[in-house]
């Protein structure tokens, strides 16, 4: 979706990331648990191994997870 929203729609990397995280939990009224890493707010997130976030939009089919945490805990990629 990342790579769309930059090549199709012309988005920054971090206007497409805002969208997919943010705006995506305003969109569907979670706003208030989920979107951000914030006190309060469920931490489910992933951490990518790259230097800036345009690094996301490059990665159409490769995977750049250097692990996933949910509900707290590490998960296994």
């Amino acid at each position: 979706m990342l790579n769309m929203a930059c090549t199709l729609f012309k988005l920054t990397p971090e206007e497409a990331l805002h969208g997919v995280t943010t705006a995506a939990a305003k969109a569907l009224g979670l706003q208030n648990d989920i979107g951000i890493l914030a006190p309060g707010k469920k931490a489910d997130f992933a951490i990518w191994d790259i230097n800036y976030p345009a690094e996301l939009s490059y990665y159409a089919g490769g995977h750049p997870c250097y692990a996933s945490i949910k509900e707290g805990q590490k998960v296994s990629i």
